[in-house]
């Protein structure tokens, strides 16, 4: 247990039954009226982001969260198996926990997973992975000048956007949080 003065962006909170992960966290005092605490989170069971207010003062259930590196190993029907660098554990993880970052999740891949007891309430990819592309239409020659996109499948299965120059077999950097190509990796 906590109180309203110890929210800080990153802290995990029981709210209304649901673990949520506090994003930003504002004193405000207001003209006459008593101070609060508005606060914004993400719900991390279904990534819906919240808005609160908090009476300054007002006693808060905090959630104690580890964080630990793990290796991405391979996919078990709907679970993904990962392994604890240091003590070589294997941790099966459901695929919906990861969303959208499953797209860009390769086999020895490194991530940090987040645990309530034993509970996993995250994973954490890294903010860019660099991909091989497996299939793309090829570009034409002198087709570099302007800023077209083409979509492009990577080894992962996933569709990204990438530019005219990028060929089939390129190895390209992608964001893992908006799945944007940034740029063409050199080998």
């Amino acid at each position: 247990m906590g109180t309203t003065s110890d929210l800080r962006p990153g802290a995990v909170i029981k709210f209304n039954g649901e673990n949520c992960l506090v994003l930003e966290s504002e004193h405000r005092t207001p003209g006459n009226l008593r101070a609060f605490y508005q606060v914004k989170m993400r719900n991390l069971r279904t990534g819906k982001l919240l808005e609160n207010r908090f009476r300054s003062g007002e006693t808060i259930d905090f959630v104690r969260v580890e964080k630990h590196d793990y290796q991405y190993l391979y996919r078990e029907g709907d679970n993904l198996i990962f392994m604890n660098n240091d003590t070589y554990e294997q941790v099966p993880v459901g695929a919906d926990i990861l969303g959208d970052a499953i797209n860009y999740l390769k086999e020895n891949q490194q991530v940090q997973i987040a645990f309530e007891d034993t509970t996993v309430l995250s994973v954490e990819l890294p903010p860019t992975v660099n991909l091989r592309v497996t299939h793309t239409e090829p570009g034409l020659k002198g087709d570099t000048a302007t800023n077209v996109l083409k979509p492009a499948t990577v080894e992962t299965g996933a569709q990204v956007s990438v530019p005219l120059f990028v060929n089939e077999g390129d190895l390209i950097k992608v964001d893992t949080r908006t799945g944007e190509y940034l740029e063409r990796v050199k080998e």
